[in-house]
C-alpha cells in the first residue's frame, strides 16, 4: 500500500529554520504531484506548497512565500519543504500528500490528493 512518511519536525525559535522530508513508498504509479498542508490547533487544515512531478512548477500559500521551498527528488520518491524565517504561526501540524491525477500542474484542494502523510510536529516559539 502507498505510505506518506513526514520527518523533520521540531521546536524551534523565530526566525529559525527546519527542513521537512517526506518519503513516498508502496507507489502503484510512476508520476504524482506532491503537496505540503498544514493543521494549527483549532483551525481547519490549509494549503502550504505543491509540486508538479518534474519540479517545473510550484506553488505556495501567500502566507509562506518568499520563505518557505518545495523541492522533490523523484530517484528517492521523497519531497522536501524547506522552511527558513519561521514565525510562531507557522506552528502546525504539517503534513504531506500525494495526488497521482495531477502531472503537470498542482493543486491546492486538500480534497483532490489521494494519499496523506500522518504529520509531523512544528513547533515555533516567540
Amino acid at each position: 500500500q502507498v505510505q506518506l512518511v513526514e520527518s523533520g519536525g521540531g521546536l524551534v525559535q523565530a526566525g529559525g529554520s527546519l527542513r521537512l522530508s517526506c518519503a513516498a513508498s508502496g507507489l502503484t504509479f510512476s508520476r504524482y504531484a506532491m503537496g505540503w498542508f498544514r493543521q494549527a490547533p483549532g483551525k481547519e487544515r490549509e494549503f502550504v506548497a505543491a509540486i508538479s512531478w518534474r519540479g517545473g512548477t510550484t506553488y505556495y500559500a501567500d502566507s509562506v512565500k518568499g520563505r518557505f521551498t518545495i523541492s522533490r527528488d523523484n530517484a528517492k520518491n521523497t519531497v522536501y519543504l524547506q522552511m527558513n524565517s519561521l514565525k510562531p504561526t507557522d506552528t502546525a501540524v504539517y503534513y504531506c500528500a500525494l495526488d497521482y491525477r495531477t502531472i503537470d500542474t498542482v493543486v491546492v484542494g486538500d480534497y483532490e490528493y489521494d494519499y496523506w502523510g500522518q504529520g509531523t510536529q512544528v513547533t515555533v516559539s516567540s
